[in-house]
């Protein structure tokens, strides 16, 4: 997949086309991922012992993953703060990086 847990992302497709935030969750077998803020659902619950009160809760859903892009951090991009498509370079001793289109800029996660 082209993005990673804790990378902050752009929906650049769908309802929720336009908005940014931070990915919870990967889902790499359905191809879909869950974005704090983006998607919130109520649901609806009964009361229990975890939650005597019931009610309806907020919950965040998935999206594909084809409908979000990574944001560039790098304050000097043409595409700083929007969703920017991203290259893997491979260093001398193997190890990959993604890195901007436009900037050329390693795109991180902020783990």
């Amino acid at each position: 997949m082209h993005i990673r847990k804790n990378d902050i992302v752009a929906v650049v497709a769908g309802n929720e086309a336009g908005k940014t935030g931070k990915i919870m969750k990967i889902l790499p077998e359905k191809n879909r991922v869950v974005i704090k803020g983006v998607k919130v659902i109520y649901k609806h619950v009964k009361p229990s012992q975890k939650n005597p009160q019931g009610g309806r809760i907020q919950k965040e859903t998935s999206i594909s993953a084809a409908n979000v892009l990574p944001v560039c951090q790098n304050r000097s991009c043409k595409r700083n703060g929007l969703g920017v498509r991203i290259k893997k370079k491979v260093l001398e001793n193997g190890a990959k990086l993604r890195t901007c289109v436009y900037c050329d800029v390693e795109i991180s996660s902020d783990e």
